[in-house]
């Protein structure tokens, strides 16, 4: 089955996707699919499939080719059977030259799957041998049994655009301290399946989660939500994510080209003031844009790791939740409950709320900034100090923020 063409702006202007539709026969064991234009042009096309029970994959412009059986499918896209019917190749039409961009698209299914050749998974890496001592940080004595776990809520696999596996991120994971790292990669959620696994071989808790990524703005879905539909609204995203019990966050809100311009009729829970888009720690722009966008939202961080040398390595910001556990829920009702804190470095200063206090630990003469500007120097390794209504940020004598908290 053979598709051609040419995508225009005409296209683009009329939808950011468009459909060309495949037909799999009775009895098909998988399906292969290869898209080619010229990349040449600046033309970048997204790359994305749905059976007729709903969707099956997607690679954005990652991939220009994919393969579904029923026991494998490559990163991005959900093995199990095939449904006999009319299947959708979804075109993202992202970016169109002014002459528009020719596309070549074939499909082709078979009855015996080991024909098609689905990418063999990649070994598991071994567990390492050493992993940094668990950061012990003060939490608060009413509550037993609460303890302070240092995390990541936005990182990448090759599930989408990063190069690692989900073991590998873990691996590395454990190897920088953390305690939990969410796994959003873009738009699909095939890597799902890999986390518990992973979580019990390398003893970290890996969380559920799908960065929802559109043109206007990304947002992450966290929790064992299933498959957030990014051709909906905003509004629709943050529905459906609650309704499954989990947790919304809007992404990189100030970054460039990637910067946040939806507009929603209320705001999701969480905002990600600390991404490693935050090139100057002295710049308050992200405590402008939050406190603008809604003061009660609660801050979190993400290194938004790829690849090395493309972002900031995982933890970096460290995002911290008190849990009571250290299972994918307890993360999320730390969340939920606004028990947070986000540091530059998982070993560096950190600042944490208690009640109406705060408590500075391992920030000895640095100085802290309240609403109003800097308001105390902090003496000593553990300090705890008043804090009423913040946000709070611990400066550096330079002013950068180390460290931040409601």
């Amino acid at each position: 089955m053979r598709h051609a063409g040419r995508w225009t702006l005409e296209d683009r202007f009329a939808s950011p996707w468009h459909y060309l539709p495949v037909e799999v026969p009775p009895g098909s064991a998988g399906l292969r699919v290869e898209l080619d234009y010229d990349r040449s042009s600046g033309a970048v096309l997204d790359l994305g499939c749905f059976a007729p029970g709903g969707f099956r994959g997607w690679s954005g412009s990652s991939r220009e080719s994919f393969v579904i059986a029923r026991d494998a499918a490559t990163p991005g896209y959900l093995p199990g059977e095939l449904e006999a019917g009319t299947w959708q190749v979804m075109i993202g039409v992202h970016r169109v030259p002014p002459d528009g961009v020719a596309y070549r698209l074939a499909a082709q299914t078979v009855t015996d799957a080991a024909r098609l050749g689905p990418p063999p998974s990649a070994p598991a890496p071994p567990a390492p041998r050493d992993r940094p001592p668990r950061r012990a940080l003060p939490a608060r004595v009413r509550v037993p049994g609460r303890r302070w776990l240092a995390g990541d809520l936005h990182t990448h696999t090759v599930h989408s655009d990063g190069v690692l596996t989900v073991s590998e991120l873990a691996v590395l994971a454990v190897g920088r301290g953390l305690d939990f790292l969410a796994v959003t990669d873009h738009n699909t959620v095939s890597h799902h399946a890999e986390l518990a696994a992973a979580s019990r071989r390398y003893g970290i808790t890996l969380l559920p989660g799908q960065e929802v990524t559109t043109d206007g703005g990304h947002a992450g879905a966290l929790g064992d939500v299933g498959w957030i539909d990014f051709r909906e609204e905003p509004d629709a995203w943050l529905d459906a994510t609650e309704a499954a019990g989990g947790l919304l966050s809007v992404n990189h809100p100030f970054a460039g080209p990637v910067s946040w311009t939806r507009p929603m009729r209320r705001r999701p829970p969480l905002l990600e003031v600390w991404h490693w888009s935050w090139l100057d720690p002295r710049w308050t722009l992200p405590l402008s844009w939050w406190l603008a966008w809604d003061p009660a939202a609660i801050p979190v961080g993400g290194s938004d790791w790829h690849q090395e040398g493309s972002d900031a390595p995982p933890g970096r910001p460290t995002t911290w939740v008190e849990c009571e556990g250290d299972e994918p829920a307890d993360v999320l009702d730390g969340l939920r409950a606004g028990r947070v804190a986000i540091s530059a470095e998982r070993d560096g200063p950190v600042l944490l709320r208690h009640d109406d206090a705060l408590v500075a630990v391992g920030a000895d003469g640095l100085t802290l900034a309240g609403p109003q500007g800097p308001c105390a120097r902090v003496r000593g390794d553990q300090a705890v100090l008043p804090g009423p209504d913040g946000p709070y940020r611990l400066l550096d004598p330079a002013g950068a923020a180390l460290a931040l908290c409601r």
